[in-house]
């Protein structure tokens, strides 16, 4: 959530779901003073790997609605949101904000991985899929990883 949130803060306080990448960047580290800029750049590629954001022709476009997304007043986000997660993780993430109970979606992922004889990434991929989470950002990335196994 505090990624989510630190992402939403400046598509929110521009009232926009498009920003320039400077303009975001900005917003963040010297309006809001979260973040270096450097460090804002390196938040840029964290949310884009997350599925928050695309970039297009320059841009950084919400893949969701900032305008639900509840940012307090006194909110300031943790550093740990500009490390990268690995595949398994920002599935499981996705899985888990869809409604499937962590445990749960922990014990599904385990049983494709077993079943289908597939690395973790994939079969976290394949479950979060059939949950209907929004994770079609790391296909290619498991596609990828599937390919340099072989």
């Amino acid at each position: 959530m505090s990624l989510k949130a630190t992402v939403a803060a400046p598509f929110k306080r521009h009232a926009a779901d498009r920003l320039g990448e400077g303009e975001f960047v900005v917003a963040l580290s010297l309006e809001r003073e979260w973040f270096s800029p450097d460090q804002a750049k390196r938040l840029v590629d964290v949310a884009v790997g997350r599925g928050l954001v695309d970039e297009e022709d320059g841009e950084l476009v919400a893949r969701f609605d900032p305008d639900e997304v509840a940012v307090p007043e006194d909110f300031r986000p943790d550093e740990d949101v500009l490390r990268e997660q690995s595949t398994f993780e920002t599935a499981l993430d996705a899985v888990v904000d869809a409604g499937v109970e962590k445990q749960r979606a922990v014990a599904g992922i385990n049983e494709r991985q077993r079943a289908l004889a597939v690395t973790i990434e994939a079969a976290a991929v394949l479950y979060a899929k059939e949950q209907g989470a929004r994770v079609d950002h790391l296909v290619e990335d498991v596609r990828a990883e599937l390919a340099e196994a072989e």
